[in-house]
């Protein structure tokens, strides 16, 4: 396949417009034609090639290339083709700056407010008074096959469909780019590179590549011409564009300014929807701050009105102009201490800890095979209600394998031993599967140590030379004595025979024939049966009826392929077969063994699975697979349980169920099936995205689901960018698939899935543990800071020993508690929610609680502390007098009451063992450990940089033990029933949907993606043509009985990019009007149309839309027909 990218042409890219692809006279084909060409598929490419330009060579010479030489070289060729037509490169998504993360960082609300304390407390800080790879071949372009041998090729990233399409001239010679050949050669012309390329194409619709805000400016250009040229700027316009490129262009407004303003208004609001942890932690820290401010305006407030009526009222001091600095000294000083008030009120450390807990986790997830790609889908992980999982590769092993067999007469749920077997039957069952299954397919030694082996050719195969593997005999052997040339006669399998024969020429001159191939086939032409003694004997209808019942309809049952293995011999002393009769040679066969296989679920699935539906998880298997295999394999998963009311449904009656008569899907009706749905077969990847698209938009259910989805494919792209979180397959997956995706499974594992639910559900609990433990020490600080100042005129905790306070609080404890590694516990309760309060009854109880244990403390030693301990006091101290005792024994004790409380905090859920686990952290012992260390430090030898006295033994003591107070003081708060405690209020709740902004539901309406951008422009032009054909009632009637007629025809789905810029979105229309055309627009446009002839929507399950486009263009077709006076040819002329 090398020729494949030298004998190359390509055409436009995105940004070159359709004006200069069409008004470019060196090629004899345009743009439009180009992409409407490699959007059919088959058949309808061929009738289109063969119509348009007679064969492919048609095109090469439209296109001005040698079929068999391909480009000249020539540099000034190469650089006008690729001014045309574009390059062979698909532009990565811009990476954000570092400024740009900066400014993203400063938005948080609670930075917001330290940065206005920090401003106003550097603007005092100046006030200063007066004096006083891959090993095949892959294709880099999509192309035209000009000369093919036994071509065929994977399409399994692009379509997801695992048989491979075999690419011929005559049926379908179209090839798209990120497909692997997998057998033979060819030559192929080049049509598409870059991202006008079917693969480019979808990585350009999930927002890849930096031409989208080009292509963003040049469409409002194009609409402020429209609006100066009206109505023949439309003219020209629909002249020189054909109906495809029409439809390539986004929808938008064309009445007024509308447009332009909506832009505007979405530039301005946020692009991405909030996580919903960083949504409830921007509402908790925003009433924090609130509260913080109160408290800080009252500290001020009561500080400036006790002063003043101090010193003017009470003490009856005139004002004196002098005094007037000094007196402002004393308001800056009150200003002061209620913005540290502020500043200790303010959870500062809460964007620390979220960091700290989200960069954590996902270092360690990536152990657990889990590589994040977008931090926040981490935590939203843990709110996940519904998983809809592959099957092949992440439910199952992916690995075809021999499960069953029918032996000797016996049939054997395993593969049986050896010596279980007669040694004549063992015998040719080793040589009949070595010699009968391709050359090619084989089975190699794993590619790491401790790996399983790695299956190369045909998956069948594979599973039965693996068969022989399991029975401790090597298949490698036999080949090596038999090579593949020294085969006499070959029957290779189709979908005709389905069975492949292979024949052996014996040294005495006789032949024997070994035949495999579907159990209902090959046994039909059995006459004989190996028994149990390795003898052939007689094999009649009536045996083969039993064995049909006893052994193959149970492993049918199961989800089993069975295949059956037989054989024939032909005497020496006959004459040779007629060999190309095959019917009479493939006959007469004596059945060796009939096994079956299967795709295993992988061992460790249905425990995994049991955790999630535990975890109040729904998993959803939605496969390509029949229903029958789905339903043996879900049932094996555990996702199915016999008796319950679950629904398994294959793709088309899920379509069925889901549309009104019109083809429209309703939401209604998608309410209706999802929630027993448990298994969606035969389904496309359009299904797919439906199903995740209909489960997020449900209102049924109290809480707007969570759905996390898996996808490996190309065409999993949407599906996976619209889950909440997506799951791509780091062995399996496409590039396109791990681009659309929000975590990559490395090991493409379900098991893995499961880890991240622990994980999201563990930094969920961690930011709560934290904002417990911190919400406590505000609590504490600010009163204290409050009452201290307002009775003592000063601060109990000064400066510098509030930052150490707030380090404990913030940074060190945010690492601490945001490091807890996450236990199976997790997995024993259900969601959260989205509309869970961070804060619940419990921690409210705890906050409260703790804080109440704490002030008593503070304010006993405060107040009666000096008695306790028969020192001096502290309060009211000489303005430079050394540090006191007194204080220094309320900072310590104050300190290690917040040490061991860090300890309480490690439980938010009422658990009484607050050291469970404790030892299992590391990071959280070293840190506690670490603080009590440095708090010794700061206290005996911090002097008076940190205002401390040394403490003697005793005063140590009774600070430990009034700190250790804390754990006893939690087992009795643990005691209280918080369903008794009425009065207490959650907090942290997340934003619900009156709160947001109208102009942010209206973003929500507006936000379409470019697969809804272009199913909208086909819907207004349907209603544009619908329109204009009322004004005749005969064509309307006409047309209505048509319509009707093509809804019921189904459609054959033959492009893949179709369902991609086509998919099955409910269109809801905002505005009640229909759009209308005028009418130069509208004749000018129908000509044009025919001339292009756009090939039919491709979309099996069509709404009305698609239907509707697609019956106009066959009538388009067969207006040659139709009389000139007929309704039909009325409308084609309308239209």
């Amino acid at each position: 396949m090398g020729d494949m990218a030298n004998n190359s042409v390509a055409y436009s890219g995105v940004k070159n417009s359709l004006k200069e692809a069409n008004h470019d006279g060196d090629f004899g084909i345009t743009l439009a034609e180009l992409r409407a060409l490699m959007e059919l598929r088959s058949t309808d490419a061929l009738r289109k090639i063969q119509e348009s330009y007679g064969d492919v060579y048609g095109i090469c010479t439209k296109l001005k290339t040698s079929p068999n030489e391909g480009l000249s070289g020539n540099p000034a060729d190469l650089e006008r083709r690729e001014a045309v037509f574009g390059k062979n490169f698909i532009p990565p998504k811009k990476p954000k700056t570092f400024l740009q993360l900066v400014w993203e960082a400063l938005q948080d609300v609670t930075l917001i407010i330290l940065e206005i304390a920090a401003i106003v407390s550097l603007g005092l800080s100046f006030y200063q008074p007066p004096e006083g790879d891959n090993a095949r071949d892959l294709l880099p372009a999509d192309g035209i096959l000009i000369q093919g041998n036994d071509l065929k090729i994977d399409e399994s990233s692009l379509t997801g469909e695992s048989d491979h399409v075999k690419k011929s001239l005559d049926k379908d010679p179209l090839l798209l780019s990120g497909t692997h050949v997998m057998e033979g050669s060819g030559r192929m012309v080049v049509t598409a590179v870059g991202v006008n390329s079917q693969t480019g194409i979808i990585f350009t619709l999930l927002g890849a590549g930096g031409e989208e805000e080009e292509k963003k400016d040049e469409k409002k250009k194009e609409k402020k011409n429209k609006k100066q040229d009206g109505a023949i700027e439309n003219r020209n316009k629909a002249k020189a564009q054909d109906g495809a490129a029409m439809e390539m262009q986004p929808l938008k407004s064309e009445e007024g300014g509308d447009g332009d303003e909506k832009d505007k208004k979405k530039a301005n609001l946020p692009k991405k929807e909030k996580s919903v942890l960083q949504g409830k932690l921007t509402k908790l820290a925003v009433q924090i701050g609130k509260a913080g401010l109160l408290m800080s305006a009252i500290t001020v407030i009561i500080l400036v009105l006790y002063f003043v009526i101090d010193t003017f009222w009470v003490q009856k001091r005139p004002w004196l102009a002098e005094c007037t600095p000094i007196y402002i000294q004393y308001f800056v000083k009150f200003f002061i201490i209620g913005v540290t008030v502020l500043v200790v009120a303010v959870p500062e450390g809460l964007p620390l800890a979220v960091t700290i807990s989200l960069a954590y986790s996902v270092k360690k997830m990536m152990k657990d095979n889990n590589l994040v790609r977008h931090l926040d889908a981490c935590e939203t992980m843990g709110n996940a209600t519904a998983i809809c999982s592959d099957k092949t590769g992440t439910l199952t092993m992916n690995r075809m394998t021999v499960v069953q067999a029918y032996i000797n007469e016996k049939h054997y749920k395993k593969v049986p031993e050896p010596e279980a077997i007669p040694p004549n039957i063992l015998s040719y069952l080793v040589t009949g599967i070595s010699v009968n299954c391709a050359y090619t397919s084989k089975i190699l030694p794993p590619e790491k140590e401790g790996g399983l082996p790695r299956h190369v050719g045909n998956k069948t195969e594979c599973a039965l030379l693996g068969l022989l593997l399991d029975l401790k005999r090597d298949y490698q052997d036999v080949r090596n004595e038999i090579p593949e040339e020294a085969l006499y006669k070959v029957y290779t399998f189709n979908s005709v025979r389905k069975s492949m024969s292979t024949v052996l020429k014996n040294s005495d001159g006789s032949y024997r024939i070994f035949s495999k191939g579907a159990s209902e086939i090959i046994l039909k032409k059995c006459f004989k049966i190996l028994s149990a003694n390795g003898e052939a004997k007689v094999f009649r209808p009536r045996d083969r009826d039993d064995i049909v019942k006893t052994v193959i309809e149970p492993m049918a049952s199961e989800g089993l392929r069975t295949i059956c293995l037989a054989f024939r011999d032909f005497p020496a002393g006959e004459p040779e077969p007629e060999w190309d009769n095959e019917n009479d040679i493939v006959t007469g066969l004596t059945c060796i063994a009939v096994v079956g296989i299967e795709d295993p679920v992988r061992p460790e699935v249905p425990d995994a699975i049991k955790k999630c539906q535990r975890a109040g998880i729904t998993v959803r298997m939605v496969t390509g697979d029949n229903i029958n295999t789905a339903r043996a394999i879900a049932t094996k998963c555990g996702i199915l349980h016999p008796g319950e009311d679950f629904l398994c449904l294959e793709g088309k009656d899920f379509n069925r169920r889901i549309r009104n008569e019109k083809g429209e899907i309703e939401q209604e009706r998608i309410d209706k099936i999802w929630p027993k749905l448990r298994v969606l077969a035969r389904s496309s990847p359009t299904d797919k995205h439906t199903l995740v698209k209909g489960i997020i938009d449900s209102t049924v259910s109290d809480q707007r689901q969570v759905v996390a989805v898996t996808g490996d494919g190309t065409n999993d792209g949407p599906a996976l960018k619209k889950a909440d979180v997506g799951f791509a397959m780091g062995i399996a997956g496409t590039d396109v698939a791990k681009e659309a995706s929000d975590i990559i499974l490395t090991d493409d594992n379900f098991t893995s899935i499961v880890k991240a639910v622990m994980w999201g559900r563990n930094v969920y609990d961690s930011i709560s543990k934290f904002l417990q433990f911190q919400l406590t020490v505000n609590v504490v600080a600010v009163i204290v800071a409050f009452t201290g100042a307002c009775i003592t005129q000063d601060s109990p905790l000064k400066a510098v020993q509030m930052l150490w306070v707030n380090l404990i609080m913030d940074t060190l404890a945010s690492l601490a508690l945001a490091t807890e590694p996450p236990t199976e516990s997790l997995l024993l309760r259900k969601p959260y929610g989205r509309n869970k309060p961070l804060i619940s009854r419990t921690m409210m109880k705890n906050i409260l609680g703790h804080a109440f244990y704490q002030l008593v403390v503070v304010f006993t030693l405060l107040f009666a502390g000096e008695k306790f301990f028969d020192i001096d006091s502290g309060r009211n101290a000489p303005l430079h007098a050394p540090p006191s005792e007194h204080y220094t024994i309320v900072f310590n004790t104050f300190v290690l009451m917040q040490l061991f409380n860090e300890i309480n905090a490690r439980k938010i859920h009422g658990e009484r063992n607050v050291f469970e686990g404790i030892f299992n952290n590391a990071i959280f012992c070293t840190i506690v450990l670490g603080t009590f260390v440095v708090q010794i430090i700061i206290v005996q030898f911090g002097g008076k940089p940190f205002s401390c006295s040394e403490l003697s033994i005793e005063q140590w003591l009774w600070s430990i033990f009034l700190g250790m107070g804390t754990l006893l003081w939690g087992q009795l708060i643990s005691t209280i029933p918080t369903s008794r405690l009425k009065f207490l209020k959650e907090a942290g709740h997340g934003t619900q949907k009156e709160e947001i902004p109208e102009e942010e539901l209206a973003e929500d309406v507006e936000e379409i993606d470019h697969a809804e951008r272009e199913l909208r422009r086909g819907q207004i032009l349907w209603f544009r043509g619908l329109n204009r054909i009322q004004t005749q009632i005969r064509v309307v009637n006409a047309f209505r009985s048509s319509l009707y007629e093509g809804l019921e025809k189904p459609e054959s789905r033959s492009s893949i990019h179709n369902f991609m810029t086509h998919p099955e979105f409910r269109i809801e229309d905002s505005e009640p009007h229909i759009p209308l055309i005028d009418d130069t627009d509208a004749e000018d446009d129908a000509p044009t149309k025919r001339n292009s002839s756009p090939p039919p929507s491709p979309n099996k399950n069509n709404n009305a839309v698609d239907s509707g486009i697609h019956l106009t263009i066959e009538m388009n077709k067969s207006a040659t027909s139709s009389s000139p006076g007929s309704p039909l040819h009325s409308l084609e002329t309308s239209l």
